[in-house]
């Protein structure tokens, strides 16, 4: 999948006004994924998507020299979504259900699987709930 497709499946599914917002809706959820899964999961991921959204699993560490793997929640993960997306919680609940849907279809075999493994129980729907299901 190329960077133009992700983008407008984001935008597209998530029902945004512009692609400027479905970058951004990408950018925080990946950048939030990418603070949560272990470092070497995160990078096996950003390999498998286009160059300029993998790029967003690589930031944390890159950027703040923390690494990955941090151990928090789903109410934290919201939070940051939310933060760097610049949307209400509730809003950062859809587009991550979204990104990651999308993520998911860019990706091969079974890795999704493993980033949902990687996850605790309560982030665990956020990857398996996509665009239409439900958080239950």
């Amino acid at each position: 999948m190329r960077h133009d497709e992700f983008i407008g499946q984001v935008q597209s599914r998530a029902k945004l006004a512009g692609r400027g917002q479905a970058e951004r809706a990408s950018r925080a959820t990946l950048e939030t994924l990418g603070e949560r899964v272990p470092e070497g999961l995160a990078g096996n991921l950003a390999a498998q998507l286009p160059t300029e959204i993998g790029e967003h699993l690589r930031r944390t560490e890159i950027e703040g020299g923390l690494g990955t793997g941090e151990p928090f929640g789903r109410d934290e993960f919201i939070h940051r979504v939310a933060d760097r997306a610049g949307v209400d919680e509730p809003q950062a609940v859809y587009l991550a259900r979204v990104v990651l849907e999308v993520t998911g279809e860019a990706t091969q075999g079974a890795l999704m699987d493993k980033v949902r493994d990687s996850l605790p129980e309560d982030l665990r729907p956020l990857v398996t709930s996509g665009s239409r299901g439900s958080m239950g």
